[in-house]
């Protein structure tokens, strides 16, 4: 779909008619008829043009909060390109075992390699919970404050696997006495 400028009216399944009022760098704000102001990503498939506004739109400068946008934006697109986290050599080529209690079941194995990924999945999207808490215009600073403490109380549980990492730098860091 093209670029829609301001005025061009447009369907979506779930909120019906409506008319875009602001087109941002990532998003655009649309009035719908049932949905009222709704903000709607440039990605989204779900608009159909049921009126084109043919009028080209100057554009001005970008603000630092469009400029946040499309950083979040891409950061949300392409995973936040994180850096490679390596394993401690001694535990390469190594396997991750669970015996259970009951003799009847079997064993679970995968190599140590595949667990220490998932761990460091978890840290990663625990940091982006972080900045979509931090970022996030609806919560007060006092939910974040709230919210930024359950997240540092995973960090500490989680500080058991620390043993699995190459760098101290990349350790999961709990409460600070």
């Amino acid at each position: 779909m093209n670029e829609l400028t301001v005025g061009t009216r447009v369907d979506h399944p779930r909120y019906g008619e409506g008319i875009v009022s602001k087109n941002n760098l990532t998003a655009y704000e649309i009035f719908f008829e049932r949905g009222g102001k709704i903000e709607i990503t440039k990605r989204n498939t779900d608009l159909t043009v049921v009126k084109a506004n043919e009028e080209i739109e100057p554009r001005k400068g970008i603000t630092l909060k469009e400029l946040e946008e499309v950083v979040v934006y891409i950061l949300d697109k392409y995973q936040g390109m994180l850096p490679q986290i390596e394993l401690g050599d001694k535990w390469k080529g190594g396997m991750f075992e669970m015996k259970p209690a009951n003799q009847n079941l079997k064993p679970k194995e995968m190599p140590i390699e595949t667990f220490f990924h998932k761990i460091v999945m978890v840290r990663d999207r625990l940091r982006v919970l972080e900045q979509n808490i931090n970022s996030h215009p609806a919560l007060s600073d006092e939910q974040k404050v709230n919210l930024q403490q359950y997240i540092t109380r995973i960090y500490g549980s989680l500080t058991s696997f620390n043993v699995l990492f190459a760098e101290k730098d990349d350790y999961f860091v709990g409460m600070k006495s």
